[in-house]
């Protein structure tokens, strides 16, 4: 079995404000070592129960935040910007099911650390057609593009339960409990660790046996609709040909759910620019 364990920051062990995960800040060291320990703890979990390859992507910031002296040396590590899949870089057909960690809530959400959708400066929502989606349901569609299941997700109680709510039902590690966008009841990585490893465990396990949640397939042909902060990223935004825009909403129509993640990043790279 292939596993693709997609990484984000904020819903790593411990993170409750945005100076945790920004390089350049004194607390960033501490944190991407945890990240990498929340991350280690997922692949012993997926190898434990049988997994024969395990691919990490480090979708934050500019995906280099991992400590790759202290990655599990079992796996590869899909590291830096610009890469195809962006934060799902080694999606594919010969990929069995993906393991999110660390990921966050939507824009928007009570209860949820650090809550945003791709950009918190430039992005106040996205939907995929009707789907009001998070980074999860955006990286969710893009594996069920390619026949492939999320089987488990790791982050606050928001983060688990959005992401269980809209792609299904799947194991959770629920690492802190959130009060609010920088507040949580933390849990030590000694506890963490161990959630982590054990619904990754369970996932693999689950899959192995043809218990895996089904992918999530969105209907085609897809409409990618983001709502900006400002209307000035939104006149941006328009440059894209096909675009549509009905206030700070820009839509485009496109035929895939392939092609529906570039055009979105496209959209954020003009809108911000």
């Amino acid at each position: 079995m292939k596993i693709l364990i997609a990484c984000d920051m904020e819903g790593v062990t411990g993170v409750v404000n945005w100076d945790q995960v920004t390089p350049g800040h004194y607390e960033y060291p501490r944190f991407r070592k945890l990240m990498t320990q929340d991350v280690n703890a997922a692949i012993t979990g997926a190898f434990d129960s049988g997994a024969t390859e395990v691919i990490v992507a480090d979708g934050h910031w500019h995906g280099t935040n991992i400590l790759l002296e202290e990655l599990d040396p079992r796996v590869r590590l899909n590291a830096s910007t610009s890469s195809p899949h962006s934060m799902m870089q080694g999606i594919d057909e010969s990929v069995d099911g993906v393991i999110f960690i660390g990921y966050h809530a939507r824009q928007g959400s009570e209860h949820a650390i650090c809550d945003h959708t791709w950009s918190s400066a430039t992005v106040s929502n996205l939907w995929l057609n009707d789907t009001l989606v998070g980074e999860f349901g955006l990286n969710g569609a893009l594996a069920g593009y390619f026949g492939v299941p999320v089987i488990m997700v790791s982050g606050d109680q928001t983060a688990c339960q959005q992401t269980v709510d809209l792609l299904g039902a799947m194991e959770t590690a629920v690492v802190k409990t959130a009060y609010g966008r920088y507040s949580a009841e933390c849990l030590p990585p000694e506890m963490t660790g161990k959630l982590i490893r054990e619904a990754a465990r369970r996932a693999v396990a689950s899959l192995a046996r043809g218990k895996a949640p089904e992918p999530y397939i969105v209907d085609t042909p897809v409409i990618v609709t983001v709502d900006f902060k400002s209307s000035d990223m939104a006149d941006r935004a328009l440059r894209l040909s096909g675009t549509l825009r009905d206030s700070t909403r820009v839509s485009i129509e496109v035929p895939d759910m392939n092609d529906a993640y570039s055009v979105f990043r496209v959209l954020v790279v003009l809108g911000s620019a």
